[in-house]
């Protein structure tokens, strides 16, 4: 694709493709990775196998591609200062140009037709494993069926980096890494394209596959203006655009089919009625037996119907919830409004009840399905329904000029089976319920359970659940055996065991036409199951190894419920690591994924007990290997200085993509923490993030006058370290910064600061690694290949391992180990 130039031609005719290549990439992953993420329920460890998985094939890909350009890269190019005429050298840089020419050709017009084809993929992926209906696939299930669909594209966007970078050298006429630079930091800027075109333009407006068929049409028409005049005519450009745009009128079906086909592998017994798309997720309705269930990213949501057991769950623990405070005169209902909890809770003499639902478009959907006495409910004068993230609401009204306050706060959610609903089960968010309580307020939160909490799993979450309460509120009553219900208030008496007195107030109330017994309450407060729960509650967690081995049986007669708190006071303290839920180490979504992995694939925690095991010293023996390796290249082989130096440039590599990574899921995380669902705002986060990469390229070009100076990238690195300790410092106290404008602006700049640090070091390592040996296209893609290996290790660590155990913080101090230890073993092989 080298063309002649003049003194004008300035613009290298591939600059579209490389930038269409920038938003393919950033468009491409997110699609992928919302339409994998409900194949895997939302489950968020899933995200860092997802995103390292991309990045393994990408670095394959370049890889490959590099040591392809290898053989063709003893070509004679005519520069600006000397130029050869042998007959040999001009029929070499033809047949170069050409294999060039025809292969970005046909990577530029593949990756277009892979990209749905793989979308198509996922949503049968269900179907290649032996998973009852409903059930989640295990972590290993998740990973190898994510490393097999994400291979193609994958593989093919990391070699047309190659590629692009090779033709920009010749573009240049020049023998060094400088035109793998330009293209990361042009590649950078379409990333950054397409993360703002994705945030603002596609994101709940079209579909999955709409998307990465608009931005397919735009690769291939960049493929095809950027071919030589004399190629141009072989490949009918109009032809090609105008196929594909008509295609877009059959993508609707087929997001229906593939859809539906998802649907058969997911619960073959339900009929799929209604299929909506929504800023947050997939809006699925399904019918089955007279019932309607609502579903969310795969996720159940709720289920509607006046017979069903969920319906009936919802009226139990409204009732009982109402009755626990003596005049919940305003109310506060966070979620489950639509599965009949609002119609009774109404039932009482409430004045005020604010209804907080996330998503307007599964409420627009379900009032097509549901009762008549349940869509009433919501036109109740009484009743204020709010759109948006109950956390956000709760947390925005206490720097109102006179904060609402609440005499009871139902939280009716999914358990915490992902990082997005664990956020209402984390102290942060039980603090920023107890300020929004009037005196004597209460707060419930209801989960799954098993009678007398058997099964360990089971146990550490609704342990780590109750102690993370206590907290927070000094009196904490747990009721109910397969859903338990915690009632929390700060003011001592407020809460009753007696189910007499509550049976009284529900009476007194004359509440009619409700399929609630009155005669329940002795059922649900039963002394001596309350006894056994309480007892296992309260005593769980306090032990190194409960987490591993398990509660222990309760006494045959346990204390009463007065007693147990009395003898609580002489228990050891809890282990917080793994028994107190926060925004920073959210154990309680592993735990939770361990309990459902357990219950629907019998031996299926395996996974999350090794996860329970981490130690923050397991990162010392890589650490010392590292070290080691390093040493004996120096000291024991023939060509040790260079040896060694080849090996601590491309560690160098390798712990720059681990720690950017690393901080990128750590700042996500904490980002979602804060304002719940990601998805909508993921473009824009990643767009931040390549800018900075683009920023920090350009600054290493401008300013760095010998890039392949061994001095300047040891420092690099030393400076990565310590900007990653300084994240981790700063991560906590982000999460209490109050101002909506402020917040946002902050995650930005850090994500964008990222970046920065990662641009800066690539031009640095390629060209290190092509002074230590290597032509320049191999030396690009190695170092690509290598940063984006490093990449996915990161992210599958700081996801899976470090961010839900040591905490997110942990995945910052995770980055500052690898580049300090990059820093010193880049001393090893001396200074020359």
């Amino acid at each position: 694709m080298v063309t002649a130039r003049t003194g004008r031609d300035r613009i290298p005719a591939h600059l579209p493709l490389v930038l269409a290549l920038g938003a393919v990439c950033q468009i491409g992953q997110i699609v992928l990775l919302r339409e994998l993420l409900m194949i895997f329920h939302g489950n968020e460890l899933s995200v860092g196998i997802i995103l390292g998985a991309w990045m393994v094939w990408v670095g394959v890909g370049s890889l490959i591609a590099g040591r392809h350009a290898t053989h063709h890269s003893n070509v004679q190019l005519t520069g600006g200062k000397s130029s050869t005429s042998s007959s040999s050298t001009s029929s070499s840089s033809t047949s170069s140009s050409s294999t060039g020419i025809a292969g970005l050709t046909a990577i530029g017009l593949a990756v277009p037709l892979v990209l749905p084809a793989t979308i198509v993929v996922v949503r049968m992926l269900r179907a290649f494993f032996p998973v009852p209906p409903g059930a989640y696939l295990s972590v290993a299930d998740m990973a190898i069926s994510v490393f097999i669909v994400t291979a193609p594209v994958g593989m093919l966007l990391g070699a047309l980096f190659v590629l692009l970078a090779r033709t920009w050298r010749q573009w240049d006429r020049a023998e060094d890494t400088d035109g793998a630079g330009k293209t990361y930091v042009t590649e950078a800027l379409g990333n950054a394209v397409g993360g703002i075109l994705f945030t603002f333009i596609l994101v709940g407006r079209i579909g999955s596959f709409h998307s990465v068929v608009l931005v397919g049409i735009g690769m291939a028409v960049a493929t095809l203006i950027s071919l030589p005049t004399g190629y141009r005519g072989r490949v009918p450009l109009v032809f090609l655009v105008v196929a594909m745009s008509v295609s877009l009128v059959f993508l609707g079906y087929l997001d229906r089919w593939a859809y539906e086909r998802q649907w058969e592998t997911f619960s073959p017994e339900h009929e799929l009625v209604d299929v909506q798309e929504s800023r947050y997720g997939m809006i699925s309705v399904a019918w089955r037996d007279g019932q309607y269930s609502f579903y969310q990213s795969s996720n159940l949501v709720f289920s509607a119907a006046s017979s069903s057991l969920e319906e009936q769950e919802a009226v139990t623990a409204a009732h009982v919830a109402m009755t626990q405070h003596p005049d919940p005169g305003r109310v506060l209902l966070l979620g489950g409004g639509l599965r009949g909890t609002l119609r009774e809770a109404l039932r009482h003499p409430i004045r005020d009840l604010d209804y907080v639902e996330l998503d307007p478009v599964l409420t627009e959907t379900a009032l097509h399905y549901l009762p008549q006495d349940t869509v009433a409910a919501l036109s109740r004068e009484e009743v204020r329904l709010i759109h948006g993230d109950g956390r956000r609401f709760l947390k925005a009204g206490l720097h109102d000029a006179e904060p609402g306050m609440y005499d009871l706060i139902l939280l009716d959610i999914p358990d915490p089976a992902t990082a997005v609903l664990n956020r209402y089960y984390t102290e942060e968010f039980f603090r920023e319920a107890a300020r929004r309580l009037s005196p004597g307020g209460i707060i419930t939160v209801s989960v799954g359970s098993t009678p007398d909490l058997r099964g360990r799993a089971i146990a550490n979450r609704n342990s780590t659940l109750f102690h993370t309460l206590r907290r927070v509120f000094p009196e904490v009553l747990p009721v109910g055996d397969r859903t338990l219900t915690f009632f929390a208030t700060r003011e001592p008496g407020i809460l009753t065991t007696d189910p007499w007195t509550l049976q009284a107030r529900y009476v007194e109330r004359e509440i009619r036409d409700s399929s609630f017994s009155p005669h329940e309450f002795t059922l649900l407060f039963e002394p001596e199951p309350m006894r056994r729960r309480g007892w296992i509650l309260r005593h769980h967690g306090r032990d190194a190894r409960s987490h591993l081995e398990g509660p222990e049986a309760a006494p045959l007669l346990p204390p009463s419920m007065p007693e147990q708190e009395e003898l609580e006071r002489e228990l050891p303290p809890v282990v917080e690591r793994y028994f107190i839920n926060s925004d920073i180490r959210p154990i309680g979504y592993v735990h939770t994924l361990a309990y459902w992995n357990t219950l629907t694939r019998g031996t299926g925690d395996r996974l999350f007990r090794w996860s329970l095991r981490v130690q923050p010293w397991w990162i010392l023996p890589p650490v010392v290997i590292v070290v080691l390796v390093t040493a004996g290249l120096r000291l024991f082989r023939s060509e040790g200085r260079a040896a060694s130096l080849r090996f601590a440039v491309l560690f160098a590599v390798f712990t720059t993509g681990l720690s950017t990574m690393a901080l990128q899921v750590a700042l996500l995380m904490v980002f979602q923490s804060v304002f719940g669902y990601v998805y909508e705002m993921i473009g824009l986060i990643v767009a931040g993030f390549m800018t900075g990469l683009a920023l920090g390229a350009l600054a290493a070009r401008r300013f760095v006058r010998k890039p392949d100076d061994i001095r300047v990238l040891r420092a690099v690195q030393l400076v990565i370290a310590l900007c990653a300790v300084l994240i981790g410092l700063a991560l906590p106290g982000l999460t209490a910064v109050t101002s909506r404008v402020l917040l946002p602006v902050l995650f930005l700049a850090l994500t964008v600061f990222a970046g920065v640090l990662n641009g800066f070091d690539f031009p640095l390592t390629s060209a290190c690694r092509h002074r230590t040996g290597g032509d320049p296209d191999s030396a690009a893609g190695l170092v690509y290949g290598i940063e984006l290996l490093g990449a996915c290790v990161g992210a599958v660590l700081a996801s899976v391992a470090v961010a839900p155990v040591l905490g997110i913080v942990a995945c910052c101090y995770l980055a500052a180990i690898g580049n300090a230890t990059a820093h010193g073993i880049l001393w090893i092989p001396g200074r020359r």
